[in-house]
């Protein structure tokens, strides 16, 4: 399977690179664009979802790399939540 790393900035400037073990992510973000923070976490755990069950489908077992990505996220996620107006930016894709 195609993997894909997804490079993210989040509210204080901090960047991460996030990995996918599918090409889906790029259905749920456009490079350049900015997120709100829920959302962000939202389309995250639809991709990555779907990311694992594309590799459940092929190999017989979901993506721990996936699944443990999306537990990055969210962890970064609630250290800014009740925050106002914070938003996540996804800037750009690399394989």
């Amino acid at each position: 399977m195609p993997e894909l790393y997804f490079q993210v900035r989040w509210p204080d400037g901090s960047t991460d690179s996030c990995y996918s073990p599918s090409l889906v992510v790029r259905d749920y973000f456009t490079a350049g664009n900015t997120y709100p923070l829920e959302d962000f976490v939202s389309r995250s755990r639809q991709a990555l979802s779907i990311a694992s069950a594309r590799v459940r489908a092929k190999y017989g077992f979901g993506c721990a790399a996936a699944e443990a990505q999306l537990a990055d996220i969210e962890r970064k996620a609630d250290g800014f939540a009740g925050q106002p107006d914070v938003s996540v930016a996804v800037d750009g894709f690399h394989q």
